[in-house]
Parts: structure tokens; C-alpha cells; sequence
């Protein structure tokens, strides 16, 4: 075994179709057809993309309007990314193996990074998830009229409604890999560890957005602008920060942790904590919704917004119904190519929740559109 190399990780690898041994330490480019299946390049189009897509929305808003925000949620997200995923894929380099062990593997796509461990479309989804989730939530006036914390709840909410609808599909077409191995990936929903499904999808994502919103803000802090440096420093201080909320959201389930964990106990936490996510956040987005203010009031509604999360939709929608058949004829959640299937009714819901997400920016109620 090598040191980046476990038995979980030979395994884990093993079973998506690649070895985890002699990998380049630093970057590996492959050809896209080579892949294991055409979904993984259409896969990195979309996220690396819609990155892109909203890296240029992010400027032309600080050109524009003057307002860094965007741009720092941006950048916050790639610092929240460097600081979680590395102690994910190599805990024994943190000294954290024996809290967490060996989690999960992504496949091998077409540029990866850190020992194959992290692929370029990961990388991409951080600020794309967060640019679009903001965006959705900042056009419907939620942060103007109420404030950050209740703007980031709402982001928590959308978020989760979006990379659900990915994330559940991810493990049947072997996109990764969780190690079901590891008690830290139990209870599950499906094929998805709940851990994952509520405190990575909903808090983090969350929390980033607050503390971006409360460190930058409008273009305007506290009567001045703020220089190139503060900026920087605000946003690594933001993106540094937010992986503290998922311990502290995950507080409630620490009773039934342990050596020999209560996953019953964990799941009905963690279930009324994503029940709350939807009843609070989903309130309030429909209640902003019905009060959105009059056209010369409200929030502009750029290219990306009404673009990109409608395009995000229709992929995944698509790469859904390919996966449906063996969907379908899975048995005891594993498809006949062995792999496991996430949850669809849960899925289904969050498209729908989506779909309406996208409506309401698409079709508001009383807001002037912009030229894009």
C-alpha cells in the first residue's frame, strides 16, 4: 500500500474502474472519450461552465453595480474548498484517520488533481452552487428586506434543492464512491450518507453566503469602501470559517454518536433538521415572493440568473432519464451494474422546488428585467 493508498481506497477505486497506486501527485489531464461513461464529460461541461458563466456575472456585478459580493462568494467558496476536501481525501495527513477514515473517492475525469482524488468539475461546482443559489435568492429582494442570516437560509434551502438533484444520481452513474465501510457515512438516505445530504448541501453553503454578506456586503462598508486588501482577507477569513457550521449544526446528533452509534437516532435528527430547512426557508422565500416589492424597487435579474440554473436543470434532467432504466430495475437499491441508487421521490422533490425556484426568477410576480 502506498501512503495515499489505502485498502478502503484501493477498494473504493477499485470498484469505479481505476487504481488509486502510481498516480500523479499533482495533475492528470485525460482524454474525455475515454471516460467511463458519456455522462462525466457532459458533467463537466455544465459545472465548469456554468463556473465560468458565473465568474463573469460576478465581475461585470462589481463593474457594474459596484458590488464585490458576488465575486467574493466566488473566491470563499474555492477557500472552503481547500480547506475541507483535502482533510476528506487524505486524513492520515491530518491526523484525523481515526475520526474519520477513508470517506469516499470521485472517478477519474478528464483533469484531476491532488492524486487523482480531486477532479477539476468539483473544484468548479463550489462557486458555481453558491453563485446560482445566491443569485435566486438575492433577485427576489430576500436579502435587501431581511437581512443576511434569513438570506442565508434561504441560500441553505436552494442549494439543497439543486445539488440534490445531482447528488443523488452521482453513486448510480459513478461519478464517485462512498465507503460504506466508514460509520461516519451512516445513516444514509439511499445511496447518500445524511451527513452529506444536510450538513455539506444545506449549512455549508449557508454559512458561506452569511459570513460573506456580513464581511463584504454591499459596496459600501460602514460608510467606505473597501480596499483590495481588506477584500482579500475578508474573503479567506469568510471561506476559512464556514466549515465550523457543520460541526455545530451536527451538535444535535452528538448524543447518539460514539463508538457504536445510534443511525436511527442520527437519521431522525438529521431529518428534522432538513424538515425545518424547508419549512423555514421555503416559507420564507413564497412569503418574499407574494410581497416582492414594485419594478423600481426590486433586485436586477442578470444573463446567469436566467440562464444557467434553467440549463443546470434541463442536464441533470436529462442525464436522469438516461439513468432511469436501470433506475428502475434496480434490486435492494443496486442497480444490475452494481451500483447504488440515491432517493427518488426525495429527488423529485427537490427538482420540483427547483423548477419553481427557477420560475420565479424567470416570470416574477411584478420585477422589471434587465438587457443581459
Amino acid at each position: 500500500m502506498t501512503a495515499t493508498c489505502d485498502a478502503a481506497a484501493e477498494r473504493i477505486t477499485a470498484s469505479l474502474g481505476f487504481s488509486c497506486h502510481d498516480v500523479n501527485p499533482v495533475l492528470t489531464v485525460r482524454n474525455p472519450a475515454d471516460l467511463a461513461n458519456w455522462t462525466m464529460p457532459v458533467l463537466e461541461v455544465l459545472i465548469i461552465g456554468g463556473a465560468i458563466f458565473a465568474l463573469v456575472h460576478a465581475l461585470r456585478r462589481l463593474r457594474r453595480d459596484g458590488d464585490p459580493t458576488n465575486l467574493a462568494l466566488w473566491f470563499a467558496s474555492l477557500v472552503y474548498l481547500f480547506v475541507v476536501e483535502p482533510p476528506l481525501y487524505f486524513p492520515e495527513w491530518f491526523g484525523l484517520e481515526d475520526q474519520f477514515g477513508f470517506i469516499f473517492a470521485h472517478n477519474v475525469f478528464t483533469v484531476q488533481f491532488m492524486y487523482d482524488r480531486l477532479p477539476l468539475y468539483i473544484v468548479a461546482i463550489y462557486p458555481v452552487l453558491s453563485q446560482l443559489a445566491y443569485e435566486l435568492v438575492r433577485v427576489l429582494g430576500v436579502f435587501a428586506r431581511r437581512g443576511a442570516f434569513v438570506g442565508a437560509v434561504c441560500v441553505a434551502l436552494v442549494c439543497q434543492v439543486f445539488y440534490e438533484v445531482f447528488d443523488q444520481l452521482g453513486p448510480q452513474l459513478k461519478w464517485w464512491a462512498w465507503n460504506l465501510d466508514n460509520k461516519v457515512n451512516h445513516p444514509l438516505m439511499a445511496a447518500v450518507p445524511m451527513n452529506s445530504v444536510v450538513l455539506f448541501a444545506s449549512v455549508s453553503f449557508g454559512a458561506i453566503t452569511f459570513l460573506v454578506v456580513k464581511l463584504v456586503g454591499q459596496p459600501v462598508w460602514r460608510g467606505r469602501r473597501l480596499p483590495a486588501w481588506s477584500l482579500v482577507l475578508r474573503i479567506v477569513i469568510a471561506g476559512a470559517l464556514a466549515p465550523l457550521a457543520m460541526p455545530i449544526a451536527g451538535l444535535p446528533t452528538a448524543p447518539f454518536g460514539g463508538d457504536d452509534p445510534n443511525t436511527t437516532g442520527q437519521a431522525i435528527v438529521l431529518a428534522i433538521e432538513l424538515a425545518l430547512l424547508w419549512v423555514v426557508g421555503g416559507t420564507i422565500l413564497v412569503r418574499q415572493w407574494l410581497d416582492q416589492p414594485v419594478p423600481t424597487e426590486s433586485e436586477p435579474v442578470d444573463a446567469f440568473v436566467r440562464i444557467y440554473p434553467a440549463v443546470y436543470l434541463v442536464v441533470l434532467g436529462i442525464l436522469w432519464v438516461s439513468a432511469l432504466p436501470a433506475f428502475i430495475g434496480a434490486r435492494d437499491g443496486i442497480t444490475l451494474d452494481g451500483t447504488p441508487i440515491g432517493n427518488g421521490p426525495y429527488t423529485l422533490l427537490c427538482f420540483v422546488a427547483s423548477v419553481a425556484c427557477v420560475a420565479v426568477a424567470l416570470f416574477p410576480r411584478r420585477r422589471a428585467m434587465i438587457p443581459a
